[in-house]
């Protein structure tokens, strides 16, 4: 059968690419975007298979009425996936006020929105399967994206939580958590801090680590995984989407653990009677 997808920040990278593999094997998608002429392509192609909206996710009445609209023209809602998103470059200190709160904004209230407004839909099916874009930014962290890390850890938490509360409903959830790509995250879609000189030998670091990397990964790779992973009746609750990943952070959480054990007698000594 035919899936029903709702997918935010279809304008190009995963978004697009995730949007074209489904509507090409014959699946229906409310695909949105900031800009609906960057949609015009997606809606010459398939028609009234596809549903193109303008939708900036920080509003959370206009994310209401795209859900209704979404529901109501297709009769049911499969697959949520919170995709709009962007990364905020700039050391903590940089950061000014406004652009943390846009960061934040989008990326984590955005993605609250959205999951709050498809979840009464999915609860009355009794089905449906919510994806979050998250990132190896929201499971380690690394000097010059701080505001970037804090949006995605937060939506893995919220997210952490949100599978406990509706997998008895027959909702699932899945966090992706893509590597470095060859998408405009770094560049166009990238917001940037005024630069202070203090932090240059952060930014040289951060260049340099980037140049260490392995080759980047092939977005357009993504799409038979994505279209695997919605087509599983157990989908995992976290996936790395990259071939680096699964090692970087089984050496970052033995730092954890050993940093843990390290102090475990002054944890014991806090607890107290």
């Amino acid at each position: 059968m035919s899936k029903t997808w709702f997918i935010t920040g279809t304008s190009k990278g995963f978004g697009r690419i995730w949007a074209e593999a489904a509507l090409e094997r014959g699946d229906r998608v409310t695909a949105t975007a900031r800009n609906l002429e960057s949609l015009t392509g997606l809606k010459q192609a398939y028609g009234d298979q596809v549903l193109t909206l303008t939708l900036d996710v920080t509003d959370k009445v206009a994310v209401e009425a795209a859900l209704k609209q979404a529901h109501d023209t297709f009769g049911r809602l499969d697959i949520v996936v919170n995709n709009a998103g962007y990364g905020q470059f700039g050391a903590i200190e940089e950061l000014s006020e406004q652009e943390a709160r846009d960061q934040m904004e989008t990326n984590l209230f955005g993605a609250l929105w959205v999951t709050q407004a498809a979840l009464p839909i999915l609860r009355e099916q009794r089905s449906g399967h919510i994806i979050q874009v998250s990132s190896i930014g929201g499971v380690n962290a690394f000097p010059y994206i701080g505001m970037y890390h804090a949006s995605k850890w937060g939506l893995e938490g919220f997210s952490q939580a949100l599978r406990q509360e509706v997998e008895p409903l027959g909702i699932k959830v899945t966090m992706i958590e893509p590597v470095g790509y060859s998408t405009d995250w770094a560049g166009p879609s990238a917001k940037f801090s005024a630069k202070l000189p203090a932090y240059d030998h952060v930014r040289e670091a951060n260049a340099a680590r980037r140049a260490r990397v392995s080759q980047p990964g092939v977005p357009e790779a993504t799409a038979p995984v994505i279209l695997k992973l919605v087509d599983m009746d157990e989908p995992p609750f976290r996936i790395f989407f990259g071939n680096w990943a699964n090692q970087m952070i089984h050496d970052e959480y033995q730092k954890r653990l050993d940093e843990w054990d390290a102090y475990q007698d002054l944890s014991i000594e806090a607890h107290g009677a």
